[in-house]
């Protein structure tokens, strides 16, 4: 498995994708096609925590008067499935592991997963 997930209009994520040979990936823009709870499940599975994929840079947070802090992984979980913003992004699944945001460390790992650098 070879997926990854983004938002087009997210320029950091076009920057990160253009590093790399996406060719045999399957690329999927989380805004046309939101993610499913079977693959947001596979996430978990990778990450062990929603809340690390959970966006605390989101919008919606603030739109919704979240209290980031109260949430419980359940909500986190919820919050996912409801709206694509909260997806910390890009998200690279592979069969083995996920690199998940935008940070300095997470890209790192992508190039050298990459042989990048």
């Amino acid at each position: 498995m070879k997926k990854v997930f983004y938002l087009n209009t997210c320029d950091t994520c076009r920057k990160i994708l253009a590093q790399f040979d996406l060719t045999d990936w399957e690329l999927r823009e989380i805004k046309k096609a939101p993610i499913t709870e079977e693959e947001l499940e596979e996430m978990h599975k990778k990450t062990n925590s929603y809340e690390a994929l959970f966006s605390k840079k989101s919008t919606q947070i603030k739109l919704r008067g979240l209290d980031v802090k109260a949430l419980t992984e359940k909500d986190f979980k919820e919050l996912l499935l409801d709206h694509y913003t909260f997806l910390k992004r890009p998200v690279f699944i592979t069969d083995k592991e996920a690199f998940v945001g935008n940070d300095k460390k997470n890209v790192e790992k992508l190039q050298k997963f990459f042989g990048v650098i």
